[in-house]
């Protein structure tokens, strides 16, 4: 199983930074860093525009292989903000998805979008990182996480300024994050344990989110006309990251998925 696999190596990094930067002098760091004002990814995700599109660097997936040859993080960033994402996802696990966490502070310098650190949290020493690291929000699974890690996670997260997006993929694991104190809840389409994408989970569990909750869907999203449906059913954003990776012309697929006139400028192989 793809899942296992990655939290085992990611325990065995975990471990490893640990050795070399031990908990208590990363607070310390923090404690002492000019970290800059924090970006509100909660309220860019509820932004009265169209439509909110939070584009995703991503360089591989475990899915799909590599799937941008010419991935250059900050140029990519730049025509995100360009064609109108609300926010920027990066994915920062390196051995399934070729990510980096130092993307998070040098992506930071070239938008004024928030940012989300994606990847596999489970730890308190992640979230300081991740602070460290000049991140806005970061990313809980649902399905990793007891009820008590994910309000935990959760807690620490706001004491650090930042947002927790909490994903989920059952009814199950909905209960658990409502429970937890989750103020925005991701359906993730795609199944972790089997990767494939079932369109119809967001769809069904929509519904079951309370009021108020900012609702973001994730995974196998490809047209304006999907995002519109899962609009009309309540949801607020939308995660997308294959898509735009694969495209030659990163601004106006995005565009087009916003239900604008995609626009292209002159960007070569982006």
């Amino acid at each position: 199983m793809i899942l296992n696999e990655i939290l085992l190596q990611k325990r065995k990094d975990l471990d490893e930074l640990k050795q070399r930067m031990p908990l208590a002098r990363l607070r310390r760091i923090i404690e002492k860093s000019d970290r800059p004002q924090p970006r509100s990814f909660h309220n860019a995700l509820l932004a009265t525009q169209h439509l909110n599109i939070i584009a995703e660097l991503k360089k591989a997936s475990p899915s799909e292989g590599v799937l941008r040859e010419n991935f250059q993080p900050l140029r990519i960033a730049s025509l995100f903000e360009y064609a109108g994402a609300c926010a920027i996802s990066i994915l920062t696990e390196p051995h399934f998805f070729k990510g980096r966490p130092s993307y998070l502070k040098t992506v930071r310098q070239v938008t004024k979008l928030p940012i989300l650190r994606k990847d596999f949290i489970f730890d308190r020493f992640q979230l300081y990182e991740t602070a460290l690291l000049e991140a806005d929000a970061f990313l809980l699974i649902a399905s990793i996480l007891s009820e008590e890690e994910l309000k935990e996670l959760i807690d620490l997260g706001k004491e650090l300024q930042m947002d927790a997006l909490v994903e989920v993929h059952s009814d199950a694991e909905l209960k658990k994050a409502v429970e937890a104190g989750a103020a925005i809840i991701g359906i993730n389409n795609r199944d972790l344990k089997t990767l494939k994408v079932d369109p119809g989970r967001a769809q069904q569990l929509i519904p079951h989110i309370p009021k108020g909750t900012a609702i973001v869907v994730e995974s196998g999203l490809t047209t304006h006309d999907e995002l519109m449906m899962y609009k009309s059913l309540g949801a607020n954003a939308f995660l997308i990251g294959s898509v735009l990776m694969k495209s030659k012309d990163i601004a106006a697929t995005l565009q087009k998925l916003l239900g604008k006139n995609g626009v292209s400028i002159a960007q070569g192989a982006l």
